[in-house]
């Protein structure tokens, strides 16, 4: 699609040159803006932005190449533009499926910030655009397994810390993994990967390790389908539905929601082939200091296996840091089900001010981290699997992870208020003091 997308956009420059003797001067530069907008709308639906930030983000850059007249809509699958200038063309190009990694997202927000200040012209920013969206990982496929496992490891130790159960998801998280790398490799497989990973995580779970690890199945099944939980889908259409993008947050729920049920229909088969799900004996608990370590093998996990950008695993780690210490003093004052919105309304504070660091990766690296380590994908999950089975608990935790999902959109809201506002007294008090 990348290379397609970018072959396409070579014609439109070869043709314009063709047709340079019938072409304004102004039209030329028109399309060249518009085509560089089509592209930078491209990247960053491709790495998990709300389409509101998208459109905000086209307009203003619009705005700076002084292309005052263009429209835009932007759906997750899709960027349609049109401008007047151009000649009235109208872009219409979808996307690709699947997210960006992280080395993606902050080159993708770099080029956007080089954008914003006109330090790139169309062309480059096209070029950019391409080598961007066909960059190689940074991690290769073994490295990439061990993040998976690490990352496994570290959700277990936030949500069910146990000592007999650390080996349990290294194995599950193990073989999750590979599943997840075979199918980047094999697209057609994609579709069916989370149902063949939830059905064979609950069988290996219900046959032979839940008397290891303890307690509730679903518990021990979560941490290693992390990679399938849609928890920063349900996040972000969550965020767009708040910010009237209607269409755009109503589909991106439909999908994750999709999402959970193709897990939930994994767990249902394995459940139904086992004929029940056995519940073990409850182990002890490791102390307060599991929940710290916990985030910092989801750091460590979370760099390898999605390919964060160098230096970045301090910063990464000192963004989950914070947003694990907010959420949980949110759940000891406001309760489980609103402790996402304390947790979340910390995020783009803190991610927007480390980013003015010359070690910090781009703001956005560090948000999609800390969104992850949120997980209410974790808990519509365990609901949905609760409600298959009949139980009136999973009621209860779906309705939890649904008021987690609008606590974590609207803590998100609020941060990024904060943080502009914060933004604009900064500059009206520097332009206040040049002025004494």
């Amino acid at each position: 699609m990348a290379n397609g997308w970018f072959e396409r956009q070579v014609g439109r420059l070869l043709k314009q040159s063709a047709e340079g003797d019938t072409i304004s001067t102004e039209e030329t530069d028109a399309r060249s803006i518009l085509t560089m907008l089509e592209g930078l709308g491209l990247a960053m639906i491709e790495t998990g932005q709300a389409t509101n930030d998208v459109e905000e983000t086209l307009r203003l850059v619009a705005k700076v190449y002084q292309l005052g007249d263009v429209r835009t809509v932007v759906l997750p699958t899709y960027v349609m533009l049109q401008s007047t200038t151009a000649g009235g063309e109208v872009r219409v190009e979808s996307a690709r499926q699947g997210g960006g990694r992280l080395d993606q997202t902050g080159a993708v927000e770099t080029l956007i910030g080089r954008a914003l200040r006109r330090e790139v012209s169309p062309a480059a920013a096209v070029a950019e655009v391409a080598r961007i969206r066909t960059a190689k990982p940074r991690f290769g496929p073994v490295v990439s397994l061990l993040g998976h496992v690490i990352l496994t490891v570290g959700f277990g130790m936030v949500i069910y810390p146990t000592l007999q159960a650390i080996w349990v998801y290294a194995v599950l998280g193990a073989g999750v993994g590979a599943l997840v790398l075979l199918a980047r490799r094999f697209t057609g497989l994609s579709s069916t990967v989370p149902v063949i990973a939830a059905f064979g995580v609950t069988l290996a779970t219900t046959l032979l390790l839940v008397h290891v690890a303890g307690d509730e199945p679903l518990r021990i099944i979560a941490p290693p389908l992390v990679s399938f939980l849609p928890g920063l889908t349900l996040t972000i259409a969550a965020i767009e539905l708040t910010n009237n993008q209607v269409i755009a947050g109503a589909s991106r729920l439909v999908f994750g929601v999709a999402q959970l049920l193709l897990l939930t229909f994994g767990v249902f088969a394995a459940t139904t082939l086992v004929g029940h799900l056995p519940t073990a004996a409850p182990q002890p608990l490791l102390g307060p200091w599991a929940g710290l370590v916990g985030v910092a093998l989801v750091a460590v996990g979370f760099t390898l296996f999605m390919s964060a950008p160098r230096g970045a695993l301090v910063w990464i780690f000192l963004s989950l840091a914070l947003t694990y210490g907010a959420q949980a003093l949110g759940a000891f004052s406001l309760g489980a089900g609103l402790s996402g919105f304390v947790g979340a309304v910390v995020v783009a504070p803190f991610t927007r001010f480390a980013s003015h660091f010359r070690t910090s990766p781009p703001a956005s690296v560090m948000s999609l981290a800390c969104f992850w380590l949120l997980v209410p994908g974790a808990l519509g999950f365990i609901g949905l699997s609760g409600v298959a089975q009949g139980g009136a608990a999973g009621l209860h935790t779906l309705a939890t992870a649904g008021i987690s999902v609008l606590s974590i959109a609207l803590g998100a809201i609020v941060g990024i208020s904060l943080s502009r506002d914060a933004g604009r007294l900064a500059r009206l008090a520097r332009r206040g003091v040049s002025r004494l």
